[in-house]
């Protein structure tokens, strides 16, 4: 099917930086592609990482700067990229990250894994569910988490946004079970625990405490 949209549409603030799902709004099911945008100058577009991660498909990607002025690094090396610009990343091993220079820098990326078919990430699953959060709608963020945990019980991002939307909803124990399996899975989360404001309802608890504190010892002895 065909269709159109205008990124104003789309977006959706995550993380402190605007997400736009442009794949999963489309339902393209052949290449990855998403845009991102840092609403003042100074704010974050692309978040430093790489493709060879444990949730990664050791993509190639390509930027490409459709309003305002970014400033791309890539394993140290700064790139100027006024409106306009590509910027390629073969390596998936490559550090990168982008920074806007102006207001309302737009930077579209689109990635895949040379020599397979695409399939969409563990993190980009979960685009509906970034939605919900966005609207408030932690019931149906639920309802969906579920429905995707039912499928790969084993997914840390699936556990932590499960952890997330029952905290908001004061489902305090079923927010500590989550937040367990998710830093049990992946220790990296612990400090998405440690800084998200979404589990400020059970940050007190000594639950909490006792998770982020084994999941410390565990990662210190590894």
């Amino acid at each position: 099917m065909s269709g159109s949209a205008h990124i104003s549409d789309l977006k959706l603030e995550v993380g402190g930086s605007g997400w736009v799902p442009v794949r999963s709004h489309f339902g393209v099911s052949s290449f990855g592609v998403n845009a991102y945008v840092a609403s003042e100058a100074g704010g974050r577009i692309i978040g430093e990482h790489d493709e060879t991660g444990p949730r990664s498909a050791r993509h190639e990607e390509l930027y490409f700067v459709a309003n305002g002025h970014a400033t791309f690094t890539v394993n140290g090396d700064e790139i100027d990229a006024p409106a306009g610009t590509f910027v390629f990343v073969r390596d998936p091993a490559a550090k990168r990250k982008a920074v806007a220079k102006e207001g309302e820098t737009t930077v579209i990326a689109v990635g895949g894994t040379p020599g397979k078919a695409f399939t969409p990430s563990e993190w980009e699953r979960q685009a509906p569910v970034l939605a919900f959060f966005a609207r408030k709608e932690y019931d149906k963020a639920i309802e969906a988490l579920e429905e995707l945990r039912a499928e790969t019980p084993d997914d840390p991002t699936v556990n932590f946004n499960l952890a997330c939307a029952y905290s908001l909803t004061a489902e305090k124990s079923k927010a500590l079970e989550h937040l367990r399996r998710a830093v049990e899975i992946d220790s990296d989360f612990l400090d998405n625990a440690k800084n998200d404001s979404d589990l400020d309802s059970i940050r007190d608890d000594p639950e909490f405490s006792a998770i982020t504190g084994q999941a410390d010892a565990a990662r210190s002895s590894s």
